[in-house]
């Protein structure tokens, strides 16, 4: 048993089948490239993900087939700069333009899995209610033992910000004791933990003897969403919205692993 820290890490996001990335313009992958004229962007690569969001709105609008909207359209939106006189290419002010007028269904087609680790299931009650778009496989505290002599060696458990050293409670008794809440904080996690053994020696079964397990208990999950539900949840949960602590730094925390794939995200991130 012992304090954790969450972690947060990308598993897997939007990626081009071989096939649709061989079939643009018969095989010249550079039509997803930009151009490189004075009059085009240099050097401009365009993201996978940039490609299927360009294919969804453009299906919308266009009379091309989804299969061939990159490859007649990439070098028109992806090549150009942004007729608006904003940042980047033409399919950043189409994505912007997308954004702000609220058809953001055409978003949902990027997906992101993110590993999410050493969280309590405080955050996990908080983070499950955000339900559209969000698909959840969790560690099990029935068939994960949580006993100070299983294989984990004890649960894990978070520690929220304001659970500090500086906060004192007076406990009355024969000696009068100031306590400090981390240390209170830190005495219930051994209670615990001591209940929690004992109700399994004495042969309650795991899936029982969990209730006296602590909502500060961490957990581990695998999360997938669609970047649509996330600029959702990022809007509620970011730093500075009045969110608790812990579950602001898992939105920003998946925030950063989604920019560094997508960097064309981040102005919608900072926008919500």
């Amino acid at each position: 048993m012992a304090e954790t820290k969450m972690n947060v890490q990308l598993i897997a996001h939007t990626q081009l089948s071989e096939n649709f990335y061989r079939s643009l313009n018969h095989g010249n992958y550079d039509v997803i490239l930009g151009c490189f004229d004075g009059n085009h962007v240099e050097d401009y690569d365009a993201t996978d993900g940039q490609a299927v969001a360009l294919t969804a709105i453009r299906t919308c609008y266009s009379p091309n087939k989804p299969s061939e909207i990159v490859a007649k359209e990439g070098e028109k939106y992806f090549g150009s700069k942004a007729s608006d006189g904003g940042a980047g290419t033409d399919a950043e002010r189409l994505f912007r333009m997308i954004v702000r007028s609220g058809h953001t269904s055409t978003l949902e087609h990027l997906t992101f899995t993110f590993a999410i680790e050493g969280v309590s299931r405080v955050l996990l009650a908080q983070l499950t209610r955000h339900r559209v778009g969000f698909s959840f496989s969790v560690q099990s505290q029935r068939y994960v033992r949580m006993g100070s002599d299983d294989k984990i060696g004890g649960f894990d458990y978070a520690v929220p910000e304001k659970v500090t050293s500086d906060k004192i409670a007076f406990e009355c008794g024969d000696y009068g004791l100031d306590l400090s809440a981390d240390y209170i904080f830190e005495d219930a996690m051994e209670f615990a933990q001591q209940a929690y053994d004992r109700l399994r020696q004495s042969g309650v079964p795991a899936e029982d003897a969990r209730a006296v397990l602590p909502q500060a208990a961490t957990t581990n999950l695998v999360m997938t969403t669609n970047l649509r539900s996330l600029l959702e949840f990022y809007s509620k949960r970011k730093p500075g919205k009045g969110a608790q602590k812990e579950i602001a730094d898992l939105a920003e925390a998946l925030r950063q692993e989604v920019v560094n794939v997508e960097p064309w995200t981040a102005q919608f991130f900072e926008e919500v």
